[in-house]
Formats: C-alpha cells, structure tokens, sequence
C-alpha cells in the first residue's frame, strides 16, 4: 500500500508544483459561517499581495481537491489573470461544523466565496471574473445572480447541469448500468467497480489502465471518499438544483457556457437548454472529443475558448489596479 500512496502523493505534488509555478501561494481565512453559528475556514490559492491583473475566481466541482481539477488552467492563465482558486466549504482544506449547521446549499457556498473575495487583499468591492465547473458552475451561478453585475463580471459555466432535474438522475443511473447500489454511490463510490464506472463516464478517453486496478482504486475510493464518506453525503443533501428553491433566470453578465460533446453525466444537449432559459443570449461551446471534464481533457482548446470570452467581454472598470482591464 505504500507505493500506491506514494502515488497519490505523487499527485499531490506535482499539482502543487503546477500552482506555484503559476505564482500562486496557499491562504486560509477565518470567516463567519454563512449558515450562522460558529466560524468556517476558507483555504484557497492566489498570488500574494494587491492584483496587478484582472482577477478570475475558479471554483471547483464535487470530487477531487481544487489544485486536481484546476491544474491544466494555473499555468497559461496565471500570465493573464490575478487567480483566486478556493476549496469549497467541506472540500479540500476548507471547513466549518457541518455536524451543527444545515448542509450547505449553493447559495451558502456563493455566501462563502462572496466573503472570501472581500477578505483577499486589494479585491474588496472590485468586480471579479467568476469561472465554474459542474457543482462549481452551479455555485458560480448563484454567485453571479446574488451579487450582481457591480460584483461579479462575466461568468463561465463549464459542464454543469443548471436544469438537472430527479429524471435527469434516474436516466444517468440507466446509463451507468446496475454498477451503483445507490444515489451517493454515483459520486462518492464505495468499490472499484463503482469507481471504474464513474471514471468512465466522466472521461471520453478511456483512464491508463495503471488507475483502473483494483488495487488502486481502493486506495484512491479510501484516501477521496471512504475517509470523510459521511461528511460528503452531508454536502450532497444541500444541492438545490433541480428543486423549487433554485430557479434559474437570467442574468445580467455576459455568460460563456462550455461543454464535453461527450459528456455522460450531464448530456450535452442541456447546453442549449441552458442557454434558452438565460434569453438565449449566452455564447455556447462544445468541446469535441471530451467528457464531463473538457478543462482537463483539452485544456488548450478550453484556456483558448476561456480567455476569447473573457476578451470580448472586457470592460473598464475599477476590477483591477493600475487601471488594467480584462
């Protein structure tokens, strides 16, 4: 078991090393827990000291850490961008009581991220770029709608299922097959099988057969899910997409939606339902070739795509020091 550590730990580093290549540092902050009650710990990665470049918060998707799912972005937009990298509440190195407190819903997620950005220095009040993908573009979307325009500048929802709904589950769990025993095993697996199926479905090109053994994959379901498996139930329960209080309407910033042409967990024909309940006006891209994760799949084509949209939709404002603009 201590290679295969070993090999997470490989992991770890080498996504760590990515970050600071990019000029990004670790930070935590102590925050007042949007739910109420005792404090929360927000860790998250940025440069040090005041933006000198437009700043772009990422927010990361229900499963591996941030420094994972976001490691193919640091490097390219790191050159263009102040990045501010955040684990989510109950993810990665962020934290608050869970075992007193309501799950956290989106909107206790956004609340959280709001507060963050008031905290990093020089960003207090200034207008942020807000990038999100699948749990991530959900909270990105109720951060953006809460804050407003003034607050949160153009948003990008990659791979996320705004419309999902409970038939939407039940027709992911007849693609899956009979490999999940239950709802929380479809994102939190408990066994290889569950494991492979899920790495399946998420990626169009089938994972190196080193990650699909048995034997690794236990230890990866022990050291992402088995681990902290109850606190990770606990998040689920507070998504409220696809119930009656998350409705989606438009907003007023520009939106970029991005999209695996072969994503199998939220099919790609919902991004043009997406873009009809946001009044059409949102620019869609499909990427070919990729599954549920096009940012770590083709993360050129996804940086290219990225950095286009945000170009276009730069305006003056007071987002950044010196008077630079997106």
């Amino acid at each position: 078991m201590g290679g295969i550590f070993s090999l997470v730990r490989l992991l770890d580093y080498f996504t760590r090393r990515q970050f600071l290549a990019g000029g990004l540092r670790e930070h935590s902050v102590t925050l007042p827990c949007p739910d109420g009650g005792s404090s929360c710990t927000v860790h998250y990665w940025a440069p040090p000291g005041e933006p000198r470049l437009p700043p772009l918060l990422l927010i990361h998707g229900f499963g591996p850490r941030a420094t994972w799912q976001w490691r193919c972005q640091v490097g390219p937009l790191s050159r263009h961008f102040h990045l501010i990298v955040p684990d989510l509440l109950g993810f990665g190195g962020s934290s608050c009581d869970l075992s007193s407190s309501p799950p956290p819903s989106e909107a206790t997620q956004a609340a959280a991220l709001a507060s963050l950005l008031d905290s990093v220095e020089g960003l207090k009040g200034k207008r942020v770029a807000v990038a999100g993908t699948s749990y991530g573009g959900f909270v990105a979307y109720f951060l953006a709608r809460a804050a407003g325009p003034k607050r949160v500048g153009p948003v990008v929802i990659a791979s996320s299922d705004l419309l999902k709904t409970a038939a939407d589950d039940d027709a992911f769990m007849k693609r899956a097959g009979e490999r999940w025993k239950g709802g929380d095993e479809r994102l939190i697996p408990t066994e290889p099988a569950g494991m492979r199926r899920l790495m399946e479905m998420t990626a169009y090109r089938p994972p190196p057969a080193l990650m699909t053994s048995d034997f690794v994959l236990r230890h990866f379901i022990q050291k992402l899910f088995t681990d902290n498996r109850e606190q990770l139930i606990h998040l689920l329960k507070g998504i409220t997409v696809g119930t009656d209080m998350f409705q989606v309407t438009p907003l007023s910033q520009e939106v970029l939606i991005v999209w695996g042409e072969h994503d199998q967990l939220f099919p790609v024909e919902k991004a043009s339902a997406i873009q009809r309940s946001l009044d059409g006006k949102a620019r869609v891209e499909i990427i070919e070739k990729t599954g549920h994760a096009p940012q770590l799949e083709d993360p050129a084509r996804f940086n290219a795509i990225l950095l286009d949209f945000l170009r276009d939709a730069a305006r003056p404002d007071t987002a950044c020091v010196d008077g630079s603009s997106l």
